[in-house]
């Protein structure tokens, strides 16, 4: 909270009056009062009366429009106040009584505390995150934003909860391991190597889940000599969802195992487009344009393979054509 001095030498109750912020008749007047504030104070006192009116108000807007200049400003003086608020110890669910603008309030607290990038700002977002009977947009935007901070703190928790079968909430695992995949530890990617290994059942029929582990194993460039990540890619390689294969195409891509151009030159016969398309440029951005010649002029590539290496040729020969003009002009 504010330290005393600060709250003597500045009239937040005064100023709070004749703004109109407890209870205001007209929220949009009273967001315009605020605002003129900034002519009469310096930020450095401005975050201070914003933080205190934040604890105050009963108007859903006006809380809103506040904690959007406390985003802004990031003061380590809002912190106590923002974490307060998100385990609901400032008495928050008493002034916001409508479930629906509270927790768009506590969500929009999340970021704040996300922008702020401090650590101190872990344990709650955990907490929250760990809750049984938090709701769930909450536990999302708590995932995100620890992702958002980076503190490798957050990895054991995080796992947990991927790793946990009595989540109800697939949204939350998704959310957690692309979290994983921002802070970037390898710690993870047994986690992450569990999900593209599960078998047909709950995981399976939520897919995207299993395109959040390949994004975040991208993310973390993990070594994929490890025999137990490289088979989990070999499988998802043979996906029903064209989505899995065209992400396991590009963390094979950007990997360092020599297996990897066998692999995606497996998925030039591939049935989906898509996926075709996508093992052609993977192949490109690997090998350069001779594996585009190999591929047109190659009798054991499909037609759609020989289609898209020769439209991406053109495609490359069009961006050179452009750039020599825009260099001679």
């Amino acid at each position: 909270m504010l330290a005393m001095e600060e709250k003597i030498n500045l009239p937040f109750e005064q100023l709070a009056n004749k703004c109109d912020v407890i209870n205001p008749q007209n929220p949009k007047e009273t967001i315009e009062k605020i605002t003129g504030l900034s002519v009469d104070f310096p930020s450095e006192h401005l975050v201070l009366i914003y933080n205190y009116f934040f604890e105050i108000s009963n108007s859903y807007e006006v809380l809103m429009f506040l904690l959007h200049k406390i985003d802004k400003y990031k003061d380590k003086t809002s912190r106590a106040l923002l974490i307060d608020s998100l385990l609901m110890k400032s008495k928050l669910a008493q002034r916001i009584p409508d479930p629906d603008n509270l927790t768009r309030i506590r969500v929009n607290i999340t970021k704040a505390l996300a922008n702020t990038k401090d650590s101190q700002a872990v344990y709650p977002l955990l907490y929250c995150l760990n809750s049984k009977e938090e709701n769930y947009k909450v536990k999302l935007s708590c995932a995100e934003a620890l992702g958002k901070i980076g503190d490798k703190y957050a990895v054991l928790p995080l796992m947990k909860i991927v790793e946990d079968e009595t989540e109800s909430s697939v949204y939350v695992k998704e959310s957690a391991v692309s979290a994983l995949g921002m802070i970037g530890d390898d710690k993870a990617v047994d986690s992450l190597v569990s999900i593209l290994e599960s078998k047909k059942g709950f995981l399976d029929k939520f897919t995207f889940l299993k395109e959040r582990a390949l994004e975040a194993l991208n993310k973390l460039n993990y070594n994929l000599k490890n025999e137990r990540v490289h088979n989990a890619l070999v499988k998802s390689l043979r996906d029903e969802s064209p989505q899995i294969r065209i992400n396991a195409i590009e963390v094979l891509m950007n990997s360092e195992d020599e297996r990897a151009e066998d692999l995606i030159r497996n998925m030039l016969n591939d049935n989906n487009r898509e996926v075709v398309q996508n093992a052609v440029i993977a192949l490109y951005n690997m090998l350069g344009n001779n594996i585009l010649n190999e591929i047109i002029n190659g009798d054991e590539f499909s037609d759609k393979a020989r289609t898209e290496a020769l439209k991406l040729q053109e495609d490359i020969i069009e961006e050179g054509v452009e750039e020599a003009e825009n260099n001679d002009e």
